[in-house]
């Protein structure tokens, strides 16, 4: 990393010097100092975050989790466990996912299913249903190795995976390996299948015509939510250290494409709907792109 980014990383949140640095005393900050305080601070009375599990997008107990879990809010947070048991206790369904909507939803969804079980494996929640979620997840997994909210009779009846389904059941599954390493080999087993899912697509092109399969893919936003694009999926492929494939080139080249004469790379839009605050403004050089994008790079190159 060169000097000047790596100062101008470490010139930024707890949260980012916590990525850059690895060390506790950093992480013990974020509950202390910056976002992560800030969104502790705004839990409501009742354990929620704006008085919603799912619902107000991005606000809600479920995507302030999302983000703490993103900042590195340390596992066992007091504050984080007592959302984690909200979601748990309100979503629990008898298939063993997660359903917030029972009246009109007869079976769990899964991209919910897959957030749910990444933040209450990262912030390692004690609780037998745990295991049973990531079964679940497991279970939905599609012959072609992806996964889609849409599979569901009666909810699109899809036959293919989604990429956005599937990022998000990717990472909650590499959560739940580190959380559970004794139960972890069926978890393992899915990833191999749903990484192949993303090589097969080159990580955003039609396995079929080679065409990009949305531009929106192409851009670099965070944080992600449920949302794919290529660098998240690359940050996932670094994260669990997969083996190299040449079929990530086409994915690489244009993170490389997208890197600013200065070394850095924007924020290149923000998915719209309610936030606390944000943490960075798009067309800005951004601290969160620039780190992800540094560390796939590192990976690469080492791979």
């Amino acid at each position: 990393m060169p000097d000047p980014i790596r100062k101008w990383l470490l010139a930024g949140d707890p949260a980012i010097r916590w990525e850059v640095l690895r060390t506790p005393r950093e992480q013990r900050r974020i509950a202390k100092e910056g976002w992560g305080a800030q969104l502790l601070q705004l839990q409501d009375p009742d354990g929620r975050w704006a008085h919603g599990i799912y619902t107000p997008k991005w606000t809600s107990t479920t995507y302030t989790l999302l983000l703490l879990r993103s900042l590195g809010l340390e596992p066992c947070n007091p504050q984080a466990i007592r959302a984690c048991r909200i979601l748990l206790d309100t979503g629990f369904w008898s298939d063993r996912g997660i359903n917030y909507y029972p009246r009109w939803q007869k079976r769990s969804e899964t991209c919910i299913s897959s957030m749910v079980l990444a933040v209450l494996s990262w912030f390692a929640l004690d609780d037998p249903r745990v295991d049973q979620l990531a079964r679940h997840v497991i279970e939905q997994q599609m012959p072609d190795g992806g996964w889609n909210c849409r599979a569901l009779p009666g909810y699109g009846g899809a036959t293919h995976g989604s990429f956005h389904t599937t990022i998000s059941a990717l990472e909650a599954l590499l959560e739940y390996e580190r959380f559970r390493p004794q139960l972890a080999a069926p978890a393992r087993a899915a990833q191999s299948r749903g990484r192949e899912f993303l090589l097969v697509h080159r990580m955003f092109r039609s396995h079929r015509t080679g065409a990009v399969v949305k531009s929106a893919m192409t851009r670099f936003w965070f944080p992600a939510r449920w949302h794919y694009d290529i660098l998240r999926g690359l940050d996932y492929f670094q994260d669990c250290n997969a083996p190299h494939d040449d079929r990530l080139s086409d994915a690489i080249a244009l993170l490389e494409q997208r890197r600013g004469p200065d070394g850095r790379w924007p924020l290149q839009n923000r998915y719209p709907g309610k936030v606390f605050f944000d943490m960075e403004q798009v067309g800005d050089p951004s601290r969160w792109n620039t780190l992800r994008a540094l560390r796939v790079l590192a990976w690469w190159q080492n791979s």
